[in-house]
């Protein structure tokens, strides 16, 4: 049985991680064995730039913060060496340099689980989140995608005046010779 020093310090993680968790909009839980400094200090820096919180997490702490806050799915994935990163901004930050770094040819990252906005989501669908265009150049395809008909509309009405334009300019031309 802990002393009640230890007991309190592990109760005040267990909070600040299940606070983080609630308010994150997405995390992902990723298996970082066999990593050198090398490359997870270059993650952790482009972590940081994205800001994006990543920290190497107890599991059984992680477990009792993830089941105050109902991620009770997280569970089976606590287990061997875990590291969490977690956003409270950007939902898709976390999958996106996770990915990165875990698809590169020598990685030995695995991602293990996520949950984006309260939900649980698996590793595939960490991995299709990762795969998405950035947020502007979706909404460029969105508003491009709205605006195609009524360019096209334009066009052709354009066409219309045009071809009269050029029917009264070849009448005018034929009158005045």
């Amino acid at each position: 049985m802990p002393n009640a020093k230890v007991l309190s310090e592990k109760q005040a993680i267990v909070e600040s991680l299940a606070e983080k968790l609630k308010n994150s909009c997405a995390g992902v839980l990723v298996d970082y064995s066999g990593t050198n400094v090398t490359t997870d200090t270059e993650m952790r820096r482009a972590m940081r730039a994205a800001g994006v919180e990543y920290m190497v997490v107890k599991n059984t702490l992680t477990r009792f913060a993830a089941n105050k806050v109902g991620f009770e799915e997280l569970d089976p994935y606590l287990n061997g060496p875990t590291a969490l990163a977690v956003s409270a901004t950007d939902p898709v930050a976390p999958a996106k340099i996770i990915n990165e770094y875990a698809s590169k040819k020598d990685s030995t990252i695995k991602i293990k689980i996520g949950f984006v906005d309260g939900k649980i989501v698996s590793a595939k669908e960490i991995k299709a989140l990762a795969d998405l265009p950035p947020k502007e150049v979706l909404m460029a395809q969105v508003l491009g995608t709205m605006i195609a008909p009524i360019s096209g509309l334009a066009n052709v009405l354009n066409a219309n005046i045009r071809g009269l334009a050029v029917a009264l300019n070849a009448i005018a031309e034929k009158k005045s010779a």
